[in-house]
């Protein structure tokens, strides 16, 4: 009976959310504006031959492009403390958001999640509130996430695509005596809600995370700017051109060959690992050779200038900036980031805490609660240690970002993450705005929507950690 009221309750939440109509427009309805067209696979070939045209299309329903609205309902968990999560949520402001809707297939991050992003925006700290959401705007401007400070522009940009460039010269510019100086408590807050934000675009964008309506979309439609990708292409991969990236759609036993043989390299991995231990040169070496080949890995095929310009654009600063490789072909690059000399929970941990008192132990519980996610099952499997998985998933996305660890075989990467997933990662991670649809179905095609959902958490806590880890280290060396 409990579970039939909880189950009742929670899809009464989603149809709330849901439009109350859904708008069938023709072709023929909107033949008397020249400027716009309905953008749908039946006329690609137009939007071919007049790049640069406006479009008019609908928005998608529910709250994500990649996943079926009735899929994200149905794989919500019914237990209670899952429905009075959601009551709480909901009765802040009257509506269950599509960000929040999405991460409910993981509800026990989600809370974490949510305590952490309030603190972050609402309660006490060295930030005025006010600031605090300029701050959060200019970091989801980076990457044109539409879901008086100029001075953390700078910052900001080297934050989103390429932190290791951030050195105790940016800090002391930001802390120096004078009348625009920030204090290194004011900093630090400033620091983790950049760093919060723009990894927050990661998992809108990896989700497909569909934008909330506003007064200006009442009619379900929305129009975007277009040259040879447009916004329904980028949403539901109705590419003009087949990229890098595609691949030919995998039927059943295909794609039930591809799960098992990924449970297979598992097992072989962890009897290797029982046979013999690499040394720690080898371990280096592999570390050296995969972050060079994710070189390599492409970000999907498109170019910058095609990638539409969002409302948030005005708050964007050198817009050309962007995330590079942190292993250049034939150029001096940075040193490698190496956890044993500065990680989070030796370093960072204390130091966030001690200036920003709190916030500490809620990103602390908030990245541990990702890493240590689970519910013991692949696709169809049950009973499965993902601990593996997890880490390889996790330990990419800092190797992209330059930071080793000593104790990890690098190997295994290889092993564990096929190339299609690889592209998927880079692109989620480095360039969020250019992720699509036929991205996300291209890899674990036995697998369910939130155990992909679950794929982004893990990016996207990886990608905040490593952003901060240089953020703070910057910081570490100013203040000695």
């Amino acid at each position: 009976m409990l579970l039939s009221a909880i189950s009742s309750l929670k899809k009464a939440f989603y149809i709330a959310l849901s439009p109350a109509t859904k708008m069938n427009v023709s072709a023929d309805s909107l033949s008397t504006t020249n400027s716009y067209l309905i953008c749908n696979n039946c006329q690609k070939v137009i939007r071919k031959k007049e790049k640069g045209m406006k479009v008019l299309r609908p928005l998608s329903s529910g709250p994500s492009s990649f996943i079926p609205e009735n899929e994200i309902v149905e794989a919500t968990p019914v237990d209670s403390h899952t429905i009075l999560l959601l009551a709480e949520e909901y009765s802040t402001s009257g509506r269950l958001d599509h960000l929040t809707q999405v991460m409910g297939l993981h509800p026990h991050y989600l809370e974490s999640f949510l305590r952490s992003q309030f603190y972050l925006l609402r309660m006490d700290g060295p930030l005025p509130l006010h600031y605090r959401h300029y701050i959060a705007i200019m970091a989801a401007a980076r990457h044109q996430c539409s879901f008086l400070l100029r001075n953390l522009n700078e910052i900001n940009k080297f934050l989103a695509h390429r932190p290791w460039l951030i050195t105790k010269d940016h800090i002391q510019k930001l802390v120096k005596t004078g009348e625009n100086s920030w204090s290194l408590a004011e900093l630090v807050h400033a620091v983790v809600l950049l760093a919060h934000f723009h990894a927050l675009a990661s998992f809108v964008f990896g989700s497909g995370v569909n934008p909330e309506p506003d007064g200006e979309n009442t009619n379900r439609f929305q129009q975007m700017g277009v040259s040879n990708v447009c916004s329904c292409d980028l949403a539901n991969d109705n590419s003009l051109e087949d990229g890098p990236f595609s691949s030919p759609t995998l039927g059943m036993a295909d794609s039930v060959s591809e799960l098992e043989a990924l449970m297979e390299r598992m097992k072989r991995l962890l009897e290797d690992r029982e046979d013999e231990e690499a040394s720690q040169e080898e371990m280096a070496t592999r570390f050296e050779k995969e972050k060079k080949e994710s070189l390599l890995v492409g970000s999907g095929g498109f170019q910058d200038e095609v990638m539409p310009t969002s409302k948030v654009s005005r708050f964007v600063e050198d817009a050309t900036f962007g995330y590079q490789d942190f292993a250049r072909h034939g150029e001096d690059n940075p040193p490698t980031f190496r956890a044993q000399d500065y990680s989070w929970e030796d370093h960072g941990f204390s130091l966030v805490n001690r200036l920003y008192s709190d916030i500490g132990h809620l990103l602390d519980e908030k990245f541990r609660t990702v890493y240590n996610l689970t519910y013991y099952n692949m696709a169809s499997h049950e009973d499965v240690d993902t601990t593996m998985l997890r880490r390889a998933l996790f330990n990419y996305v800092h190797c992209m970002y330059g930071i080793r660890y000593d104790d990890y075989d690098y190997g295994e990467v290889n092993q564990l993450l096929e190339r299609s997933l690889k592209v998927y990662i880079k692109t989620v991670t480095c360039y969020p705005e250019r992720t699509t649809r036929r991205m996300y179905d291209s890899y674990w095609h036995q697998f369910r929507h939130s155990e992909k959902v679950h794929v982004n958490l893990l990016l996207m806590e990886a990608r905040m950690q490593a952003e901060l880890l240089y953020a703070l280290r910057a910081i570490t060396r100013y203040m000695t």
